[in-house]
């Protein structure tokens, strides 16, 4: 019996051990064509626990990459890996590592916070009570509890955001991806947003998003990729991608600019 119990949590051990150094995402050979190709054969390795911007004018092919990192987009060619999970073998498997927030959520107007949050967490079988819970703290951290017994047809449309984020992170998935979360936000919903993300990458989470907004990649992002015609074009961090800068360029709107030569 000792032998058996040692046996297994070695194997335990050694199953976490090979878990935890998984990327959070894995892409290879992506690509996409539409009118002309969206995605041309991109590959990128992020990390667990790394806070990374995807960055790049109109058109770079940003919404595309993620919309087929979610599931939502099939890929012409290559793949997706979410911690290990090949998305097109196990696509239920995959799903349910990840949140995806797009950058128009859509609610259901005729439903409270509570009652969108609960609806889906039964999507993802989560417990009543635990779903009541995440659902009471989701509201809590994002200032939303007040707005708790209205509909959502009168919130406004960071209130809509923050509570599709709620929803986003109702099954606390490892990874999320957001297109352009702060669009739209005042001051204050916005420090929320980023606290919040900040929080779930200081907890062993993964953040990958896409923002036009490019001091907020600058104070946020560990690493930055900046992709045009759907190709990677470098990948790093503020400080190597300065030291790549070929004139000198400080900030990332100057890095940005001189690698596109296209405005944000």
């Amino acid at each position: 019996m000792f032998e058996s119990n040692a046996s297994h949590s070695v194997s335990s051990a050694a199953q976490a051990s090979l878990e935890s150094s998984l990327p959070a995402l894995r892409l290879t050979n992506l690509c996409k064509t539409f009118d002309r190709p969206a995605v041309d054969h991109l590959d990128l390795h992020i990390k667990r626990g790394e806070f990374y911007a995807l960055l790049g004018p109109n058109g770079a092919g940003k919404s595309t990459t993620l919309r087929m990192i979610a599931g939502l987009l099939l890929p012409d060619q290559g793949t997706v890996e979410i911690l290990g999970v090949d998305l097109a073998k196990d696509p239920a498997g995959a799903k349910s590592k990840l949140a995806y927030l797009p950058d128009d959520p859509m609610l259901y107007n005729k439903l409270k916070p509570f009652e969108y949050l609960e609806f889906v967490a039964g999507l993802w079988g989560i417990e009543p009570h635990l779903a009541q819970q995440r659902a009471l703290h989701l509201l809590e951290w994002l200032d939303l509890l007040k707005h708790a017994h209205e509909l959502t047809e009168g919130f406004s449309r960071g209130m809509k955001q923050k509570l599709a984020l709620a929803g986003a992170l109702i099954h606390e998935p490892d990874l999320i991806i957001l297109d352009e979360p702060l669009t739209g936000l005042d001051v204050a919903a916005g420090r929320q947003v980023k606290d919040l993300l900040l929080e779930h990458v200081k907890r062993g989470g993964t953040v990958i998003l896409t923002t036009h907004i490019l001091d907020v990649a600058e104070r946020l992002a560990e690493r930055i990729g900046i992709i045009q015609n759907g190709k990677l074009l470098v990948e790093g961090s503020l400080a190597e991608l300065r030291e790549q800068s070929q004139h000198g360029s400080k900030t990332l709107e100057d890095l940005f600019l001189e690698l596109t030569g296209s405005a944000v």
